[in-house]
């Protein structure tokens, strides 16, 4: 799999415009705003690529990308990056494509020189995704009823087994789908999981 961080958010020109396929892709609209820096994951050897041969509309992207991450700085912190949206191929799911990617635009991130990285999340999966690449509950939430979480880049402690349980508990007090629910069970006292590293650029 390839790792492509496209463009940043103050690109000369405005940030990178990135068509993804409406069908396959969560958010798949928000990656043609050109106010925000853009990272992708493709897999040329993905057999569910979706064939989007020379007769589909060109809106619908290039069919070898499995996973992209849209993020700008913080209008008020200098030092802060939020990642606005990470979407994964519905296929694609659950193999750890987001997290990894995700620690991708950290690393860069660090790199460029901000001290941390910030999302809102609206799911238990998506907080147990971030998680595993060292976000933590921040104890704030948003007005969407997102849980705001952060990643220190400057090599902070990480996420601990209280902090990271009370970022579960916000959820256990919504209407979750029987599966959130049996998550939430199942992860009740547990710390933190495995940490997932970024992939290893050639």
């Amino acid at each position: 799999m390839e790792y492509d961080l496209v463009g940043w958010h103050d690109d000369d020109g405005g940030g990178p415009q990135v068509r993804l396929d409406y069908r396959a892709f969560a958010y798949a609209g928000k990656f043609v705003m050109s106010a925000t820096g853009v990272a992708l994951v493709r897999d040329e050897r993905d057999p569910l690529a979706l064939d989007v041969g020379a007769d589909e509309p060109a809106q619908f992207g290039d069919p070898t990308v499995v996973a992209a991450v849209a993020f700008n700085e913080d209008r008020t912190d200098p030092e802060t990056l939020w990642l606005r949206y990470v979407t994964v191929r519905g296929d694609r799911r659950g193999e750890g494509i987001g997290p990894r990617l995700v620690a991708f635009v950290c690393e860069h991130a660090r790199e460029r020189g901000y001290a941390r990285c910030r999302i809102a999340v609206n799911n238990v999966f998506s907080y147990e995704a971030l998680a595993k690449v060292g976000f933590a509950f921040t104890g704030r939430e948003t007005g969407l009823a997102e849980v705001v979480l952060d990643r220190d880049l400057r090599g902070g402690a990480g996420v601990d087994t209280d902090t990271y349980q009370r970022g579960l508990d916000v959820f256990h007090g919504r209407d979750c789908s029987d599966a959130e629910r049996a998550f939430l069970k199942a992860r009740d006292g547990a710390g933190p999981p495995e940490r997932i590293d970024p992939p290893v650029e050639e």
